[in-house]
């Protein structure tokens, strides 16, 4: 019986010392090789398809959006801007509007117009993939088709585009690297 409180300690003791150790390579978690984004396919309420072929040798940015997110809605203008500055330098945004109808979306648009391309969740399967349950999401996925970046929630125009130099695209406005 003596065993038993010794044995649960080490249990304790050992947990404990795993989830620093998780956590303290979490601080490397940048340094390891991209993963290839999961395979796709996505249609824009214009037609046209996309998937992970199509995408190749693009800058794609994933935004998970939802029409009833007011952090959602604040950042509208700032991806369109983006999505407008790199256009020209083959920056492709597909804007998935989670969960909702396609006249929930329609109506919403009319009020709000976007210029960027909007998926809807019933003409793609990456909400899933990216387990889209909290809003803004921002995935970043390289030329190569590798997941560069991802960003869970606001976090303002800086963070948007750092998370595009991330595949390259861009400078990162957070970088020590100024040249002021």
């Amino acid at each position: 019986m003596l065993a038993r409180p010794s044995l649960l300690r080490n249990l304790v003791v050992c947990a404990f010392f795993l989830t620093a150790i998780c956590g303290f390579t979490g601080v490397f978690a940048n340094t390891k090789a991209k993963e290839p984004a999961p395979r796709f396919n996505a249609k824009a309420t214009t037609g046209e398809s996309f998937s992970n072929a199509s995408i190749k040798g693009k800058v794609v940015l994933l935004e998970f959006w939802t029409t009833w997110c007011g952090y959602c809605r604040a950042e509208a203008p700032l991806v369109e801007k983006i999505n407008h500055e790199y256009a020209d330098k083959d920056l492709m945004v597909l804007a998935i509007n989670v969960g909702e109808s396609r006249k929930t979306v329609k109506k919403y648009l009319e009020q709000n117009p976007r210029t960027c391309r909007i998926v809807l969740t019933e003409d793609t399967n990456l909400a899933a993939m990216y387990a889209a349950t909290a809003y803004p999401i921002y995935v970043v996925i390289d030329r190569e088709g590798n997941i560069a970046g991802t960003q869970r929630g606001a976090a303002g125009e800086d963070a948007l585009r750092s998370l595009l130099a991330k595949a390259q695209l861009g400078s990162d406005p957070n970088s020590d690297s100024d040249s002021n």
